[in-house]
């Protein structure tokens, strides 16, 4: 494969969500780039998290999902550049930004000190409370019983009062358990920080001693701050002040004045701190907890001109998504008629998104939608425009999704399992279809699937997901000719394609794990015919297979044992070949 500009990058994403009171976590430190005009396939059984991953950069997580760690950077070159028209009152909010950082800057001096006297303050609360280990002990256990105290009480509405009184009256006496043994955990817990509180109030020797090393640590602290900043100081500060008002320029008058206060705040506690603010992490980091970094580039009379870095994990403002989702990561999904509106006609779903993005007016509009609707072979579009969703067959109505998805010629466009829905037949079609407006609007296509086949004669690369974790990812005839990892061969091994006659279809035993409970060691390590001791101890790192080939396994560490692969996928390439046509 050609070398390619990665247009998205994700670093160890952490998704997590809400369920009943306890954390699932579906997705566990995913890192991958996707390139510019490639074709990549994300598969794994179902719950392994393909399609929880691609929500993540597409903003569509359910409300009770959030992203915990890491970070989607967006390189978009459209998106990317920046450019804030100024005039006589914004130049003069640049330069009052510019005199509070100046201001902020003395407290540089005094890091150490500030360091320092926060660790005092730290300890001293220490001693009055909890340690951080025994309070998140406590708040686990109690979280389990509550979670099994629901469990109790959602079991019992399912039982009927006429003939299984029993059975109430047993759950009733669990719930009450339940509801006792909380009650006592959460009175235990107070109890004890109670006694913390006292027993730091009577230790006077340390309250005293605490009391003169903190005086002594704020008239040094007074005495550093107290000095002049340095040139270089300004002149980062003179840069930094153009970056803020860069990065929150697109926005309101009242939201504007926020999000200057919101950054000048993350920038006063990085300086009190002693925070590299020449680093671009450092500053990318803060400017994310708030809104994400412009790159200062240069400027006019008229015009401040920057760089944006897009960090989607981080976006907030729903009107930086809207200039991301539909117009530049569209998704297909698996049933077209749970993505159109039944009620409202084909050509009208189109035209609204043209509108809402292009900003045209209804005639160009239209123009346009019927162009797409022709690209996506819908005889006679013209006639057809005005017709209803319920008047179209299914491949057509997939054709419709994939004609709206396109509209604003995305970057990036997600189908997930598009396919499934429709006959073999149609399948073909589809996958035809997206590969051959592929060579014309030049986009990315992240193709999520169970069928290995539709992978076979789409994709260019292949991501094998397992328990919300990357195990595999190479180009497809690595993936499939080679693959490395066990569960990789399970798959393959799966393939009806590859039986043969008079023999047992192989399956794979067991289920994955719960991603409600830590991991421990490889989560593939229950159902693998060749776990290692070391595959139930310590998850193992990506091991390099070649400079386009990664598998998650001890089996490729130097000291494992050699293992041959399974004995369906041996000489697999020809099988494959024939299988899939390929």
């Amino acid at each position: 494969m050609e070398d390619r500009k990665v247009l998205l990058s994700v670093k160890d994403l952490v998704v997590k969500f809400n369920v009943r009171g306890r954390i699932l976590t579906a997705i566990r430190g995913i890192s991958l780039d996707i390139q510019e005009n490639e074709s990549i396939a994300i598969v794994g059984e179902s719950g392994s998290g393909k399609s929880v991953f691609t929500k993540t950069f597409a903003g569509m997580l359910d409300s009770n999902g959030f992203i915990d760690n890491g970070d989607i950077i967006f390189n978009d070159d459209e998106l990317v550049d920046t450019v804030v028209n100024m005039n006589k009152a914004a130049w003069s909010k640049v330069a009052q930004i510019e005199n509070k950082l100046n201001d902020y800057a003395a407290f540089e001096a005094g890091a150490e000190i500030y360091n320092a006297l926060q660790a005092l303050k730290e300890e001293k609360a220490s001693r009055s409370q909890l340690s951080a280990e025994e309070e998140k002990q406590l708040d686990d256990t109690i979280s389990e019983l509550v979670f099994q105290r629901t469990e109790a009480f959602n079991l019992k509405q399912t039982f009927d009062p006429s003939s299984e009184k029993d059975k109430i009256k047993e759950t009733a006496r669990q719930i009450a358990e339940f509801d006792e043994k909380i009650k006592q955990l959460q009175k235990g817990k107070q109890d004890r920080i109670a006694q913390r509180k006292k027993d730091a109030v009577a230790d006077t020797a340390y309250l005293k001693e605490y009391e003169e090393k903190k005086a002594a640590l704020k008239e040094q602290y007074a005495q550093e701050t107290a000095k002049p900043i340095s040139d270089a100081q300004k002149k980062r500060n003179t840069i930094l002040a153009n970056e803020i008002y860069l990065s929150v320029g697109r926005y309101s008058t009242v939201k504007r004045n926020k999000c200057i206060n919101g950054l000048l705040e993350e920038m006063k506690k990085a300086m009190k701190q002693g925070k590299d603010l020449t680093n671009d992490d450092v500053l990318n980091a803060l400017f994310d907890k708030v809104t994400f970094r412009v790159k200062y580039s240069d400027k006019t009379e008229e015009k401040l001109h920057g760089q944006c870095v897009i960090n989607l994990a981080k976006l907030k403002d729903g009107n930086d998504w809207t200039q991301v989702r539909g117009k530049k990561i569209a998704t297909v999904f698996q049933d077209p008629m749970t993505s159109l509106n039944p009620i409202i006609t084909i050509g009208k779903q189109i035209t609204s998104i043209i509108i809402k993005h292009q900003h045209c007016s209804e005639v160009e509009a239209r123009g346009r939608a019927l162009e797409l609707m022709q690209k996506v072979g819908i005889p006679n579009p013209e006639k057809r425009f005005d017709d209803y969703p319920f008047q179209y067959s299914g491949g057509m109505r997939q054709r419709i999704v994939i004609a709206i998805a396109l509209s604003c010629q995305p970057k990036i466009l997600i189908c997930d399992e598009p396919t499934t829905a429709l006959d073999v037949t149609i399948q073909a079609q589809i996958l035809k279809l997206l590969k051959d407006l592929q060579k014309e609007f030049n986009y990315t296509i992240v193709f999520i699937t169970h069928d290995l086949g539709v992978v076979a004669n789409v994709a260019d690369r292949v991501a094998v997901m397992y328990a919300g974790q990357i195990v595999e990812v190479g180009k497809v005839d690595e993936v499939f000719f080679d693959p490395r990892h066990p569960y990789t061969w399970a798959l393959l091994s799966s393939l009806p394609q590859l039986a043969q006659k008079n023999t047992k279809l192989y399956s794979i035993t067991g289920t994955p794990p719960s991603l409600y409970n830590k991991i421990v060691g490889d989560p593939f390590a229950p159902r693998n015919p060749y776990c290692m001791k070391i595959d139930t101890l310590l998850d193992p790192p990506m091991f390099q297979v070649t400079d386009t080939h990664y598998a998650k396994t001890w089996l490729l560490d130097p000291r494992s044992p050699k293992v041959e692969k399974p004995e369906a996928i041996h000489n697999i390439h020809e099988k494959l070949m024939e299988a899939f046509n390929i």
